[in-house]
C-alpha cells in the first residue's frame, strides 16, 4: 500500500515542482500552498521586475492552496504565511508522513504542532550551511536554541554535504538524517540546450564565454567577474561574458564594463523557458557569491553540460565540484584566484569534462530528492 504523503510549501516553487510530480509517482502525495505570490511580490524577492513563471509547476500533482489570514501576506517574513486551516487537513489526512521545507515560516510551525497532536512524522528539508551563518553572539545563542528547536521535527531531509554537517553540528542524530539532494529538472535543461546547439549549429568564436546567472546584489559579487576579466585580459585572455539577472548593482556593473572595455552581453530577467538556450552559449558558469546555501543555478548549468567556478562559500561546491575534472573552486573575495580558476576551466577539454558534468550531476535528480523523502518517510512511519 502507498504511504501517505503530505508537503506543505509557502507558495509554488519552480525547483519543487518537478521533485512534487516525481514524489506524486511513488505515494499518495497531496500539497498545500500557504500563499499565492504575486508578479509585484515577486519582484520585491528580489528577481527586480514582476514577473509570472512562464512554465507550469503545478500540473502533475494534487495541490491545494490554503486560506492565509496573515495581516501581510508574504512568504518572505515568518508572520506572512498564517494558515491555521493545515491543522485540519493533518488532522484527517491519515498521512503517514509530513514535509516542511523549513521553520522559517509560522506556517511550518502550524504543521509541526499538528503533526504532534496527530501522532504524524514530520521532516523537514532545508539547505543552511554552517559556513552562511553570523558570527558572535548570535550564533553563541543559537548554538544554545537551535538544538531544541530541531528536536520539533522526526527526520531530517539533507540537500547536500555541508547540510548535513550543519545538521550534525546541532545534534541531529545520524539515523534520523536522509539525502534528499538538491536539484532542478536536469532532462528539461538537458534537452532546452541540446536543442539550442543543434539550432545554432557549431560555435565560431575564438573566445571563451563565461555566464552569470542570478540577482545584481552585493553578496553575489558579480563585481568580482568583472575585475577577474580586466586580470585575464592585461594577460592576454579575453573573455566573453554574458550577464543574467536584475538587481540594483546594473548600472553600476555596465558602467564599470564600459570603462574596461570588456565584451559583456547583458540579458537582464530571463524567465525559465530561456533558460537553456542561453546556458548552451556559454563554456561555463562563475558564481562567486560570499555567502550561498546552495546555488541551484550551477545545477542547471551543469545539466545543459557546463563546468562551474564557485567560491568556496557556495553550498554546492563539495557536492558538484570536482576540481580539474566538473570546475574549479577558489577561496571567496580572491579575484585572482577566480581569474585563474576561469581560465583552468576554459582549458579542460570541452567533451571530456561534459561527460564529466553530465556523471556528476545525474546523482542530484527530482527522482532522487523524491526517493529521499520515501526512504524518510517509510523509516519514520508510526
Amino acid at each position: 500500500m502507498a504511504l501517505r504523503i503530505g508537503v506543505l510549501i509557502s507558495h509554488p516553487i519552480q525547483y519543487w515542482a518537478p521533485i512534487l510530480r516525481e514524489l506524486d509517482k511513488l505515494c499518495d502525495l497531496s500539497v498545500y500552498f500557504a500563499h499565492r505570490q504575486t508578479a509585484d511580490q515577486q519582484a520585491r524577492a528580489g528577481f527586480g521586475v514582476p514577473f509570472e513563471w512562464d512554465i507550469d509547476i503545478l500540473s502533475g500533482y494534487r495541490s491545494e492552496f490554503l486560506t492565509n489570514i496573515s495581516r501581510n501576506p508574504s512568504s518572505g517574513h515568518f508572520w506572512g504565511c498564517n494558515t491555521p486551516d493545515i491543522a485540519t487537513r493533518i488532522a484527517q489526512g491519515r498521512f503517514d508522513a509530513f514535509v516542511v521545507p523549513g521553520w522559517a515560516l509560522w506556517s511550518y510551525w502550524q504543521a509541526a504542532n499538528a503533526c504532534r497532536q496527530s501522532n504524524v512524522p514530520i521532516l523537514v528539508r532545508g539547505d543552511s550551511q554552517i559556513a552562511s551563518e553570523r558570527q558572535g553572539l548570535r550564533r553563541v545563542a543559537k548554538g544554545i536554541v537551535f538544538p531544541y528547536v530541531l528536536r520539533r521535527f522526526d527526520g531530517f531531509l539533507y540537500v547536500g554535504q555541508r547540510n548535513r554537517e550543519y545538521l550534525l553540528h546541532y545534534g541531529v542524530s545520524a539515523q534520523r538524517l536522509f539525502f534528499s539532494p538538491h536539484c532542478v529538472d536536469n532532462d528539461v535543461f538537458r534537452l532546452g540546450s541540446e536543442t539550442a546547439r543543434r539550432s545554432s549549429g557549431p560555435p565560431t568564436r575564438m573566445r571563451g564565454r563565461v555566464l552569470f546567472v542570478g540577482k545584481l546584489i552585493a553578496h553575489k559579487r558579480p563585481l568580482d567577474i568583472l575585475r577577474a576579466a580586466m586580470l585575464l585580459k592585461e594577460r592576454g585572455v579575453d573573455l566573453d561574458l554574458t550577464f543574467v539577472g536584475s538587481g540594483p548593482l546594473g548600472e553600476e556593473l555596465a558602467r564599470i564594463a564600459r570603462s574596461a572595455d570588456l565584451s559583456v552581453d547583458w540579458r537582464g530577467f530571463v524567465n525559465q523557458s530561456q533558460l537553456p538556450a542561453i546556458y548552451a552559449q556559454a563554456d561555463a558558469i562563475v558564481l562567486p557569491s560570499e555567502s550561498e546555501t546552495w546555488g541551484l543555478v550551477v545545477n542547471e548549468a551543469m545539466a545543459c553540460g557546463l563546468p562551474a567556478v564557485v567560491s568556496d562559500a557556495v553550498g554546492c561546491a563539495p557536492d558538484l565540484i570536482e576540481p580539474g575534472t566538473t570546475g574549479e573552486v577558489f577561496p571567496r573575495d580572491d579575484v585572482a584566484a577566480l581569474a585563474r580558476a576561469i581560465e583552468a576551466v576554459l582549458r579542460v577539454d570541452r567533451e571530456e569534462q561534459s561527460r564529466q558534468v553530465a556523471r556528476r550531476i545525474a546523482a542530484y535528480s527530482p527522482a532522487a530528492a523524491a526517493q529521499g523523502i520515501i526512504e524518510g518517510a517509510a523509516a519514520l512511519r508510526r
